[in-house]
């Protein structure tokens, strides 16, 4: 899945992301709005964690998305 996708769907991802990364809030979900760079950086804030390392996570967790139906050639 790519970000333009996670982006389109991203209503239906919160819950997703809310469990991988337990210490995002409702509000930071919802700051979030499906943009890339406001959730790396609220892992950034949440975990510490410097650019790349967030970046790297989120893209490590990007790849285990299952594929969605629309996905699909």
């Amino acid at each position: 899945m790519n970000w333009d996708q996670v982006q389109g769907q991203w209503r239906q991802l919160k819950g997703h992301v809310k469990s991988k990364w337990g210490k995002l809030t409702d509000d930071d979900l919802t700051v979030v709005e499906g943009k890339r760079d406001a959730l790396v950086g609220r892992l950034q804030e949440r975990y510490g964690l410097l650019k790349d390392e967030a970046e790297k996570r989120l893209d490590d967790w990007l790849e285990t998305l299952p594929p969605r139906p629309r996905d699909r050639p």
